[in-house]
């Protein structure tokens, strides 16, 4: 079956392996990646592979697999930082503060004192990215 993607869509790109990223994990229908813009330290996006604007056109069972993802990489990010908490966001529309328009949801590690916004300001390196990925992928029961 062929995935709907969207050709200038930016996670569309990543998912169809056009643009790299650093992947914590991927199934068939999902992908797992760190946040090329972190707010914090492991910033995790968990993005169906297949093009759905927002929460109103995913179908439910993608919508399913996308919430056992991000427990899953939330508790691999606990065990893997130790992060105080754990904020699991998710945006509809630009209003609502969605910038990429391509449903995801954000799992951010968060520590006591930290900034909260979801959305970084600064490019992370990809080296960094990567090996931080592969100690997060160490964490995951996937």
């Amino acid at each position: 079956m062929e995935t709907p993607q969207v050709s200038d869509c930016i996670f569309c790109q990543i998912a169809s392996g056009q643009l790299p990223a650093a992947t914590v994990v991927e199934t068939d229908d999902i992908l797992v990646i760190l946040d090329a813009f972190p707010s914090s330290q492991g910033h995790s996006l968990i993005l169906p592979k297949a093009h759905h604007t927002d929460l109103m056109q995913m179908p439910p069972d993608l919508l399913a697999q996308c919430a056992k993802a991000s427990r899953q990489v939330a508790q691999a990010l606990m065990q893997a930082l130790e992060p105080d908490g754990i904020a699991v966001t998710q945006f509809n529309g630009a209003a609502a503060g969605q910038t990429v328009f391509h449903y995801h949801q954000h799992v951010i590690p968060r520590w006591q004192g930290q900034d909260w916004r979801s959305h970084g300001r600064v490019k992370a390196d990809i080296e960094d990215l990567h090996a931080l990925a592969e100690r997060i992928r160490a964490s995951l029961d996937w």
